[in-house]
């Protein structure tokens, strides 16, 4: 079943009880997403009581928080130090939007990999909760990861001296959110299968169609110079 709880691990301690909340919680915030999930859901599934919640994280967006920072944490540091690599490589000149993208891309799909570091599973949860409508998550990726994306807008801004400011910014937006539908569901992976059955569609196989499609969007002409001239131009003026 998608999004099955793993099993618990059987650990008794604090410090079990901590982890055992952590991967229960993990599993059905994926499944279910932050609104829908109880915390009496979460207890039961960890074997814990409300207690301990409260004692190890305080509240459940402490808790929600406490899931994304354990893998995020080592993800983002991962593209990061990517990034540096690419620069060093590409110095003095920028880095390529290709190799941009690569940066954020390849330490996603290690994680895919890694079933120790929630997998498959917590790219589904990063991707909801990307597009999750709660404030507080959307709040709390730009403040904590401020850094790191601040990192990466000026890598492709470098990339990219046509593009404004603004644009860029709105293409980062649509590339975040084209990412985060990618990997919040599995709609994409049932059309793949129903279009190419032989393919085995998976993470890593969605990351790598929607690489070119992102890569294609970055580096298409700019689009706020105003002048009304494309097809799509007119005919939205014509809809006013």
């Amino acid at each position: 079943m998608a999004g099955e709880v793993v099993a618990i691990n059987a650990a008794r301690g604090p410090a079990a009880t901590k982890e055992r909340i952590l991967d229960a919680a993990e599993a059905l915030f994926m499944e279910h997403g932050f609104e829908a999930t109880s915390l009496r859901t979460i207890t039961s599934a960890a074997e814990a009581n409300l207690a301990a919640v409260n004692y190890h994280f305080g509240s459940k967006e402490a808790l929600f928080q406490a899931i994304l920072t354990r893998r995020l944490d080592a993800m983002n540091q991962a593209r990061v130090d990517l990034l540096d690599q690419f620069e060093g490589e590409d110095a003095p000149g920028p880095v390529s939007c290709e190799r941009i993208l690569s940066a954020m891309l390849i330490p996603a799909l290690h994680l895919a990999r890694d079933p120790a570091r929630g997998g498959t599973n917590f790219l589904r949860l990063l991707g909801r909760a990307y597009a999750d409508p709660a404030p507080f998550i959307r709040h709390f990726l730009s403040a904590h990861y401020a850094e790191m994306i601040a990192r990466f807008k000026a890598a492709f801004g470098r990339a990219l001296p046509t593009l404004s400011k603004k644009e860029l910014s709105w293409r980062l937006h649509f590339i975040m959110g084209a990412l985060s539908y990618t990997l919040a569901g599995t709609d994409v992976l049932k059309l793949i299968a129903e279009i190419t059955p032989a393919e085995h569609p998976n993470d890593e196989t969605l990351l790598h169609r929607l690489a070119p499609f992102l890569l294609a969007g970055l580096q298409s002409p700019p689009t706020d110079t105003g002048d009304g001239s494309t097809t799509i131009d007119g005919a939205l003026s014509r809809l006013r």
